[in-house]
């Protein structure tokens, strides 16, 4: 196998099986992990020409703009709001993400939470295992027949959809990216955002954040909520107005929310949400699944191999942005 000279440095933990992709195409990665900002970007000086991260690292337009010789970002996961595209895009970087490889593992998180909250299953188990016995108190809802809300509908939000149709739900649809007149998803009902918050039992969001969608479940829409209704998301926490959300479960409007995404990760200490029986929080765990894992992490590693041997960018998220400017890799 020819050896290649472009330099990869690999900022997160992987799974193995991504070094052992780069190696057996020729390329040899660095890893360096948890860099701070200074250390990457003294790093990232050293004729860095790809970066490959998760979430934890966070590439910012000063790490960019240091890298004078890097040429594609791959994000190990779906999200790329750890990455500055703008600064990318002006500087011809190309940023990749992986869309299909944890989507079933966040789905599948978003099912369980949508479960944990109609039940009361994570209280059920904590005051049981305090000594209590509070099944009366514990009483919840069925999910069969309830009206679901997805907002979102690209991979991972139509995985939700389907499994919430095959659980006897109704699914009511919404994405802002998406044309509802040409749209089609079998056995959904695509409505207007308002509405879908009006009418759902239950909401849970699956779009990522951008200067549109933050703030998406606002203090208004929040109050637009059909009463009782419980929220999940587990997409990004910038998406929801905490404070509003805050309000909107301490005066009963709002039965509960499973948050596995906060404004804030980790949260303060004595964030007010955490201290709420009505509110189930997880850890920014969505992708967390061995699957997922091994999955994000050989979709990134062929991507910046293709990248490197070939040009292809299939995955990239900001060609728009850097049309015929972007640079080639050398």
């Amino acid at each position: 196998m020819a050896q290649h000279s472009a330099s990869i440095l690999v900022c997160d933990e992987l799974s193995p099986a991504a070094l052992e992709i780069f190696r057996a195409r020729g390329f040899e990665p660095v890893v360096a992990l948890k860099q701070t900002e200074e250390q990457l970007v003294l790093r990232v000086q050293q004729g860095v020409q790809a970066l490959v991260v998760r979430s934890a690292t966070k590439v910012t337009r000063r790490v960019i703009e240091a890298a004078s010789d890097l040429r594609a970002v791959g994000r190990a996961g779906v999200g790329v709001d750890n990455v500055d595209c703008d600064a990318a895009s002006e500087r011809g970087v190309i940023v990749m993400n992986t869309p299909g490889g944890n989507s079933i593992a966040t789905a599948e998180l978003a099912l369980g939470l949508i479960f944990a909250l109609a039940r009361h299953i994570p209280r059920a188990d904590r005051t049981t295992r305090g000594g209590s016995w509070e099944k009366k108190a514990l009483t919840g809802t069925e999910i069969t027949g309830k009206t679901l809300g997805v907002v979102g509908l690209g991979r991972i939000g139509r995985i939700v959809a389907e499994r919430a149709l095959g659980l006897r739900m109704k699914v009511l649809g919404y994405d802002p990216y998406l044309d509802p007149a040409a749209a089609t998803v079998p056995g959904v009902e695509f409505a207007p955002l308002d509405e879908l918050c009006a009418r759902a039992d239950f909401v849970t969001l699956h779009v990522p954040l951008s200067n549109s969608t933050r703030n998406l479940l606002s203090r208004e829409r929040i109050a637009r909520m059909k009463r009782g209704a419980r929220l999940v998301n587990c997409a990004r926490g910038g998406l929801v107005d905490e404070t509003a959300l805050l309000e909107a479960l301490e005066s009963g409007h709002l039965a509960g929310a499973a948050l596995d995404v906060l404004e804030e990760e980790p949260p303060r200490k004595g964030h007010p949400l955490l201290g709420r029986e009505d509110v189930i929080v997880t850890p920014h765990m969505g992708a967390s699944a061995l699957e997922a894992q091994h999955a994000v992490a050989v979709e990134v590693a062929q991507a910046i191999c293709d990248y490197f041997e070939t040009g292809a960018t299939p995955s990239a998220v900001n060609l728009a942005a850097i049309a015929a400017g972007a640079r080639r890799p050398r």
